[in-house]
């Protein structure tokens, strides 16, 4: 299969001068796209040339500039702009590609660093042209890298059909909120590092540090704090409840979140609420419902709790919940999503339990929708205790914990005959953020670190022990004899976004998974399995590490009439009042 490059740059051709070589259907398409993007497009045609009918028009107009001459070579270095040479700035080539003029203008081109392309002929061409969704600031390209025959253009289409409504505003917006943000908390500061505001948009995946928590005070974290919340913000919010962003929700949002002390307010967001939509009526008779969403796919989910979801009239969410399991939520439903950013999740899980409480004394069924399983490090039996020692006892529902079926979806067996017979699962974040002190070493034991990936590097230190030390991004170890630590070859894997189409596994050592992950970047939520069940079945081939792309899904495991069947019969019937 041949290796195609990633996509690296979107470019500004405001006022640049664009070359068609040609006067066919395809030469007025790409004079379109220029005239698109704000470019200047110049056809070049031989004298005689018959012109097509709408480059013909643009011609007529003025919008496109036509020169009757046959090729020279000095048309690439005399027809551009003045601020760079005359040199064009790109060059269409719309002749058949067998005509051997084609090659003498991509060598060229080559040669003066000008991009080419041409028609029919991949190998001659430096760049290819994007199918391009636009809305506002949201730009989404699409190639088959000349492959696809307008396959694009229809993944294009069924990309965009799934986008909320809006959306670009929404991005807008947002951007809105990131400007305000450093115009009040970096503005101030004399000596301002750059790099607080830089960060790299359109990243694969999250800096490393993405989760770390935030304790400090002062400057420092005036300058970093709400940037850092709104990153978190564009992570895991639902699309639609961005795009619904409006201009009254900024000043909302950016009151909420402030520098050094964020102010919770005990109504909702408007961010978390979708305004555009009824409200669900109370039920007659509170009910609280503590729920598990499981590991992410809403394929995942128990039956109880998809039913408790149609049921809900008003749903308390945990950030991590993925948006196509919140996108089951009745839209007349009021949401909340858990503020549980760096730095605030005490008061964040308080905000949570007033706006619970207030709901069930006016009569609400109240939906607390946790990620994986309610007991399993999600607080559930903090919150039991809460509102039973406020009179109202909560139903709990149990979810898929991601600690068993992550490690599953990576092809990791918790237990193992033979390598593994026990499994552990611990948290990386204690009470108040503490770092929690890790297990000793069992060569037979299967261990999983929840909540851990922020503080990665401490933890495999303290692991490992207090000999280890980094050299090349490597942890080195000398063992004690008669220690708990872990030998450095111990075999692990961090698991991201289990069960989402975006799942990814990286394989490693306690060696080297910290500069795995300095490397690869951060796509949270994820989980740290270690122990040699991470090795039964897949390996890392020799590799200091090994990352894996996507997840397959469960459309094998029923035709799709019958998922529909599914869905219908787990819907509940609409009442008059709420309908």
């Amino acid at each position: 299969m041949i290796n195609h490059p990633p996509l690296l740059t979107s470019h500004d051709a405001s006022g640049h001068v664009h070359l068609v070589i040609g006067s066919n259907s395809l030469a007025s398409a790409r004079c379109s796209r220029s005239l698109d993007v704000g470019a200047q497009p110049i056809v070049l045609t031989p004298p005689g040339t018959d012109l097509h009918y709408g480059l013909q028009k643009k011609i007529e107009d003025g919008s496109v500039k036509l020169i009757k001459q046959n090729f020279d070579d000095a048309d690439l270095t005399s027809m551009g702009r003045a601020e760079v040479d005359h040199v064009v700035d790109a060059v269409f080539v719309t002749l058949s590609s067998k005509n051997p003029i084609c090659a003498q203008i991509s060598k060229l081109c080559r040669r003066l660093r000008i991009p080419v392309n041409m028609v029919d002929s991949p190998n001659l061409c430096t760049f290819s042209l994007l199918t391009t969704h636009s809305d506002g600031p949201l730009q989404i390209g699409i190639t088959t890298s000349g492959k696809g025959c307008k396959l694009a253009s229809r993944i294009k289409r069924e990309i965009a059909s799934v986008l909320p409504p809006n959306l670009g505003q929404g991005v807008e917006r947002l951007g809105t909120i990131r400007r305000r943000i450093w115009e009040e908390d970096h503005r101030s500061y004399e000596a301002l590092d750059s790099s607080v505001l830089a960060s790299d948009d359109e990243g694969s995946a999250q800096k490393s540090n993405f989760n770390q928590l935030v304790t400090e005070t002062g400057h420092d974290a005036a300058k970093t704090r709400r940037m850092r919340w709104l990153s978190q913000i564009c992570e895991y919010w639902p699309l639609r409840r961005l795009a619904a962003i409006s201009e009254d929700d900024i000043s909302s949002i950016l009151q909420s979140y402030t520098s050094l002390q964020p102010h919770l307010s005990q109504e909702l967001s408007p961010l978390n609420r979708d305004s555009s939509q009824g409200t669900s009526l109370p039920s007659k008779k509170p009910l609280i419902i503590l729920a598990g969403s499981g590991p992410g796919s809403p394929d995942l989910l128990t039956i109880a709790t998809h039913r408790a979801i149609k049921a809900a009239t008003f749903i308390l969410a945990d950030k991590l919940v993925p948006a196509p399991v919140l996108d089951l939520i009745p839209r007349r439903t009021p949401v909340h999503i858990a503020r549980k950013f760096p730095g605030n999740a005490e008061a964040a899980q308080e905000e949570l339990l007033s706006l619970g409480l207030n709901a069930l004394k006016q009569g609400h069924t109240v939906l607390r929708l946790k990620q994986g399983d309610p007991y399993i490090y999600g607080r559930g039996g903090e919150e039991y205790l809460y509102f039973r020692d406020h009179g109202f006892e909560p139903m709990v529902l149990p979810g898929i914990t991601s600690s068993l079926s992550a490690p599953m979806f990576a092809q990791i067996p918790a237990t193992q005959r033979g390598a593994t017979d026990q499994v552990l699962i611990c948290t990386g974040t204690g009470r108040k953020g503490a770092a929690p002190k890790p297990p000793p070493y069992v060569k037979t034991q299967t261990v999983v670190f929840l909540m851990a990936l922020h503080r990665l590097e401490d933890l495999i230190r303290s692991m490992i022990g207090p000999a280890s030390s980094t050299k090349d991004g490597q942890i080195e170890q000398t063992l004690l004899t008669g220690t708990d630590h872990w030998p450095a070859e111990t075999p692990c894997a961090v698991i991201e976004r289990a069960s989402c189409p975006d799942q990814r596994v990286i394989r490693s050592t306690l060696r080297d998974i910290v500069a795995a992950i300095e490397e690869e970047g951060s796509r949270p939520p994820g989980l740290l399995a270690v122990g040699w069940s991470c090795e039964v079945l897949r390996g890392r081939e020799g590799s200091r590490w090994m990352v894996e792309d996507g997840f397959a899904g469960f459309s094998e495991l029923l035709p799709q009439a019958d998922l529909r069947l599914l869905d219908s019969q787990l819907e509940e019937p609409q009442t008059e009042a709420a309908a």
